[in-house]
């Protein structure tokens, strides 16, 4: 049914793609998200008019969004120096391969925890924490996390400040770009500038994720 809905609906003018259950996004959809990326508690009546479709319409795409879990839910933002955590850093910790679930448990005991992610490279994980003041990072990966059989080495980062924020970002918002390119050298032709290597995880990682 979102399905259908979805197709018969305003589908001209972007490209389709399946989501969750089956709703199609089309440009519509993403000009909802895009509208509320800005403000989450527009009216229905407002979103209609910013995204040019009727309030029904509107409606039923909202409900199509939330119901197949595109938008998962609605929260606030908040200034975290006007609540008392003025001081962000990022923890790289080295994790020993066989101990990943004991980390993952310790870690959600820790109510700094932020925002904590799996990552590759000479580390294993990478958390981010909002606390008080700078002795709290230090207590925090001294006396904490130091003592937490499963991490085996920390390093830490102190954020001076968050340049750029997004709640979200979409397909939508990508412009097209042309390659950086260096002149060409002894006729060999046009060579792309920057090279990227990944560096694969190490086995055990995927034990952090969630059952």
């Amino acid at each position: 049914m979102m399905s259908e809905i979805s197709r018969n609906d305003g589908t001209a003018g972007g490209q389709t793609g399946r989501i969750g259950i089956g709703l199609e996004l089309d440009a519509v959809h993403m000009k909802i998200l895009e509208v509320l990326r800005e403000n989450g508690r527009i009216s229905v009546a407002a979103l209609a008019e910013r995204v040019g479709i009727s309030r029904a319409n509107a409606y039923t795409r909202f409900e199509a969004l939330r119901a197949d879990g595109v938008i998962k839910r609605f929260t606030a933002e908040i200034d975290h120096v006007r609540t008392g955590l003025g001081i962000t850093a990022l923890i790289f910790v080295t994790v020993r391969q066989q101990m990943w679930k004991q980390f993952r448990a310790e870690l959600a005991r820790m109510p700094e925890v932020e925002y904590c992610a799996i990552t590759t490279g000479q580390h294993d994980a990478m958390i981010q924490v909002r606390v008080a003041d700078v002795a709290e990072v230090h207590t925090m990966v001294t006396d904490r996390l130091a003592n937490i059989p499963a991490v085996k080495a920390t390093e830490t980062v102190f954020i001076l400040d968050e340049v750029l924020q997004r709640p979200y970002v979409l397909p939508s918002d990508r412009r097209p770009a042309r390659p950086a390119r260096r002149p060409a050298q002894d006729g060999a032709g046009d060579v792309p500038l920057g090279k990227m290597r990944f560096v694969g995880a190490a086995e055990g990682r995927g034990a952090l994720q969630k059952d």
